[in-house]
């Protein structure tokens, strides 16, 4: 992860240059592995994020703001008890490992000075907060408990003693010699990109690659077989690097392919970077790492939480898509009912001439004169009794290819339904859109509905907002129970709606307010309405339109789902905003 021991100290010096000396003043804790310290110092508030996520653990101070579970978690409320109004007295790194101490002076029970320390660990899924008494350092409590059985060298465990992660023989970069680092590589006999990161503290694999690339040599190379010219050009660059973190001369800057897709971050810039890619240079580290993890923990988060809804959702639509075949297979069966009828009316007409008691009987059909058909009969019963028999073989089946044919046209809208609340789910941008969606599934009957105590409703999430080029206000619904809201409650009946035709997605409602919407606003709006959809990743997409009046929900309709007429379609590629 390009979040290392280099990142760190760029970090640790922000946080030194604002916090030190800051008072504590809030605590929160909106995931169970994320604390996030509300911070007053110099005058001003601050954010402290510390997440020991196991895909995106980080350090960074934070704008914006999180949604907070209503209950305080149990180490959340530890923290608040024993630091929360305490004073940031040292911000320390430990060596160039991704290591950082937060000295805290606060009071105990009973109202003495006590000094804490607040261990951040960035250490991949082993990374851990912790707090330890800063005389003794016992470890007072932390986010996540570490016990004998899983970690024989160190335990992490309230009351125990804190020790430091191993250092697997690695040594700071930062003050080594050329004869030093030249052997250290020498001795690895690993590829010379490895032997970069595995020897030196707080190189990851991403700067490694950027000292190899700059000093010509190929990162797969032997470290053994590397040449004494090629030691000292990768002796050269690291040592480059280092006098950039003695020196404080970060360069925060974000990395990007030629499409402007974002690829890595960094505190530090190379050449080699700067000739394959797109620089975005920032004067705060912290923003860097926001804006990078920012968007890929949300979505890492979100598909967390919305990975039972998606395996429920797939479970229903394989049951409906079994249920639709079977029901297909039925109809085919009972498509043969006027048969039964004919075999019936035969029988009659030709009632006696036939035998009691025969199994069987060739009659002439007299729609096709000179063809005659063989009728299985029932010996037990008189030919009237078979005739009968027939006829009501006829009426049955003529009753359950009506009801099948009912049955699967329910089970389409069932289908339909199904595949508009997936796409919800994968258009979801909060946990409160996961949230909404599973309360819908509960109303319908497709989740049980468990108790956990009386909570307080929450106000329903707004509908997604933008502005055409000719001023219109355009919304967008985000599931279906904010796209009947949207259409049948808070759009005037002026208003133009649109629709992805015969395509899942979302109610797009253009706001006239009494003027007449332009045909670029049409097709704007349209394009979102192709991009909140199933329709997403093609082009060409078709999208209804009409006014809001034409728009009607049948009765027992399932939400999100209505009918329109007097409408018109345009095509148009799909667009995330305008």
């Amino acid at each position: 992860m390009p979040f290392d021991g280099i990142v760190t100290s760029g970090i640790v010096r922000e946080l030194n240059q604002v916090l030190l000396n800051g008072k504590i003043d809030k605590i929160y804790q909106p995931e169970n592995d994320e604390i996030i310290l509300h911070i007053r110092a110099n005058f001003n508030n601050y954010k402290l994020l510390i997440s020991v996520s196991s895909n995106y653990s980080r350090l960074h101070l934070m704008s914006g703001s999180k949604d907070n579970p209503e209950t305080a978690p149990n180490f959340c409320m530890f923290l608040r008890k024993h630091i929360q109004g305490g004073k940031i007295s040292s911000i320390q790194q430990k060596e160039l490992e991704r290591i950082v101490e937060i000295r805290i002076e606060s009071y105990n029970e009973l109202g003495y000075p006590s000094q804490k320390k607040l261990i951040i660990e960035i250490m991949g899924k082993h990374s851990n907060i912790i707090l330890v008494d800063a005389e003794t350092l016992r470890i007072a409590d932390c986010i996540k408990k570490i016990s004998l059985d899983v970690n024989r060298y160190r335990q992490i465990l309230p009351g125990k003693e804190y020790v430091l992660p191993p250092d697997q023989g690695k040594i700071s970069p930062l003050n080594i010699d050329r004869e030093l680092f030249i052997k250290k590589i020498h001795q690895a006999n690993i590829p010379i990109i490895k032997a970069i990161y595995q020897s030196f503290q707080g190189l990851s694999p991403f700067i490694a690659r950027q000292i190899c690339e700059s000093a010509g040599v190929d990162e797969e190379m032997p470290s053994h077989s590397v040449s004494a010219f090629q030691k000292e050009a990768l002796f050269k660059q690291m040592y480059l690097i280092c006098c950039c973190i003695r020196e404080y001369k970060y360069q925060p800057c974000i990395i990007a392919d030629s499409h402007n897709t974002i690829k890595e971050f960094y505190a530090l810039t190379t050449d080699w970077m700067k000739e394959h890619y797109s620089i975005h240079c920032y004067d705060s580290l912290s923003t860097v790492v926001q804006t990078f993890y920012s968007n890929r923990d949300k979505q890492n988060r979100l598909k967390q939480k919305s990975g039972d809804l998606y395996k429920h959702i797939h479970s229903i639509m394989d049951k409906l898509g079994l249920k639709k075949q079977r029901l297909i297979e039925e109809i085919l069966k009972s498509e043969g009912a006027d048969t039964y009828k004919f075999y019936g009316e035969l029988i009659n007409a030709n009632i006696y001439r036939i035998p009691e008691g025969s199994s069987e009987v060739l009659l002439d059909n007299y729609y096709n004169p000179g063809e005659e058909i063989l009728i299985a009969l029932d010996p037990q019963l008189t030919p009237a009794q078979n005739a009968q028999r027939y006829f009501k073989k006829y009426s049955k089946s003529r009753t359950a290819y009506k009801k099948k044919k009912i049955q699967l046209k329910e089970a389409d809208k069932e289908m339909a339904y199904m595949e508009s609340v997936l796409q919800s789910v994968k258009d979801a941008e909060s946990p409160q859109d996961i949230e909404e969606i599973r309360q819908e599934l509960m109303e319908e009957g497709y989740i049980r509905r468990r108790y956990t105590g009386h909570k307080k409703r929450k106000k329903l999430s707004q509908p997604l907002n933008f502005t055409s080029s000719d001023g219109f206000e355009i919304l967008v619904g985000k599931n279906n129970k904010q796209n009947d809201a949207l259409t049948l409650k808070t759009a005037s009946k002026s208003d133009i709606w649109l629709h992805t035709k015969e395509i899942p997605g979302s109610h797009v409602i253009i706001c006239c307010k009494g003027k007449e919407p332009t045909e670029k606003t049409i097709f704007e709006a349209a394009s979102l309405a192709a991009y909140h959809s199933k329709g997403k990743m093609s082009e060409n997409v078709p999208v209804d339109y009409t006014s809001v009046k034409n728009v009607k929900k049948p009765s027992g309709a399932k939400p999100g789902m209505v009918i329109y007429d007097h409408y018109k379609t345009v095509y148009v590629n799909p667009k995330e905003k305008l």
